[in-house]
């Protein structure tokens, strides 16, 4: 991931409706969900729910599939991966071992989503 990418994401997530709302998609997974249940699930407004969408989207962190009438947004495994991987490239002088569990964990993100 380039630096301007990282950026561009850490800023979208730099805002708490913004952040929840990824975070609740975090928990659906690949499924993901209709823009109308994560407004009820995080309790903002539908129209701040597509606003916020949107950026998240721009920063490459989301992907949106259409579904019949609605359109079902998850996060975008891949770049989300990517993001901790560059953010976590050489951790402890590149032994990720001296990390402890936490840092093992989130090098297996969504491992099932790959296999």
């Amino acid at each position: 991931m380039e630096t301007n990418s990282a950026v561009r994401a850490l800023a979208a997530l730099a805002q708490d409706h913004r952040l929840a709302i990824f975070r609740r998609l975090a928990v659906e997974g690949p499924s993901g969900m209709a823009a109308g249940d994560i407004a009820k699930a995080v309790g903002i407004s539908p129209t701040s729910v597509s606003f916020h969408l949107k950026e998240l989207d721009r920063a490459g962190l989301v992907v949106a599939t259409r579904q019949g009438r609605f359109i079902r947004y998850a996060i975008h495994v891949d770049q989300v991966r990517q993001l901790l991987e560059f953010l976590t490239e050489d951790c402890c002088g590149g032994h990720p071992e001296l990390c402890g569990d936490g840092f093992s964990k989130q090098k297996d993100f969504c491992r099932e989503e790959r296999e």
